[in-house]
């Protein structure tokens, strides 16, 4: 007896990221699948697919963050149900697809009897059923050795070097700190713009608080662009370009993937010397983001170029260039 097998691509999404993925599956050419995802008296969550996965290639997404309507541990959690519901479904394999990976700053001890979080979410993950994880600018490049499985590490960077080359003005790409310097010297390098550096240092009495201290390289008169790979709470990027715009940067800009805005962010940007914002779609906007301070890109042609390299397993890197490994 012979039989011959055919994959079937399998798409679905959490709540979180629904206008994201409807985004990527148009761009593959398939439909959403559906979840039915609802919730009990007591919020916990629910899951059945409308329709049998036996056999498919499913890729789950969902970015982790938090709204109005959701916590991040409601989004991943709600992700980590679905997986383990494919699974159950006897999905031939699964991608888990987020966006926005939870917890990817919590990816070693900075001190004493402190959690690695980044490696327990990807624990569960793996408990849960998937084979394989898409991510989009991991906070750090280890958290893809913390899947024993395939990590695909995309990166928002062709569709901001994309946008940021139409700037008008002596470009200078500029890192908010000393972290992020080879990611902003790359950006640099595609853009052949100068790059600079914000030395800064964390409060050691009050927590989620940043002190910029000095710039390194020439700003003066200069069009400064930030790169980073996510905006929280906005306090390392706004006290960067107040620091920039004393040294006499024409304009500051703000270039980064992950707009994750908790607290008082927008009204710290708001009130900064930032001009613009430039986000992309891996999280959702809040609903009082100004349209004329945040600009969003949407990264689905990137993830859904991804996903088919995945199904059809060929190379995710070339679509990168090799970009996305360092």
């Amino acid at each position: 007896m012979e039989l011959v097998t055919h994959k079937t691509l399998y798409l679905v999404a959490g709540r979180a990221s629904r206008p994201l993925a409807e985004e990527i599956a148009e761009e593959l050419g398939e439909k959403l699948g559906e979840p039915n995802l609802a919730e009990f008296a007591n919020g916990e969550i629910h899951c059945r697919f409308g329709e049998s996965i036996r056999g498919c290639d499913a890729f789950i997404i969902q970015s982790h963050g938090s709204s109005d309507e959701s916590s991040i541990n409601d989004t991943l959690m709600e992700q980590l149900i679905m997986v383990d519901a494919a699974r159950r479904a006897s999905a031939k394999r699964i991608t888990a697809v987020c966006p926005h990976y939870g917890y990817a700053r919590q990816d070693r001890k900075s001190s004493g009897r402190e959690p690695i979080t980044a490696k327990l979410v990807a624990n569960m993950f793996a408990a849960a059923g998937a084979s394989r994880l898409v991510g989009v600018d991991l906070h750090s490049g280890q958290i893809q050795g913390f899947f024993d499985g395939p990590v695909d590490h995309l990166t928002a960077m062709p569709v901001l070097i994309d946008h940021l080359s139409s700037l008008e003005g002596d470009l200078v790409i500029v890192s908010p700190d000393a972290g992020r310097v080879k990611v902003a010297e790359r950006y640099a390098n595609l853009l052949g713009a100068d790059l600079a550096i914000i030395h800064k240092r964390r409060s050691e009495t009050a927590f989620n608080s940043v002190e910029a201290k000095e710039v390194v390289g020439e700003v003066d008169g200069k069009v400064c662009v930030l790169v980073d790979d996510m905006i929280d709470t906005a306090g390392t990027i706004c006290a960067a370009a107040d620091q920039l715009t004393q040294r006499g940067a024409a304009r500051v800009i703000a270039a980064t993937t992950h707009g994750v805005f908790s607290g008082p962010a927008l009204e710290r940007l708001t009130a900064s010397s930032i001009e613009k914002v430039i986000v992309t779609n891996t999280l959702p906007l809040p609903d009082d983001a100004d349209p004329d301070l945040v600009e969003v890109l949407s990264i689905a042609p990137l993830v859904a170029r991804a996903i088919d390299a995945v199904f059809e397993d060929t190379s995710v890197s070339e679509i990168f260039g090799g970009n996305n490994l360092a």
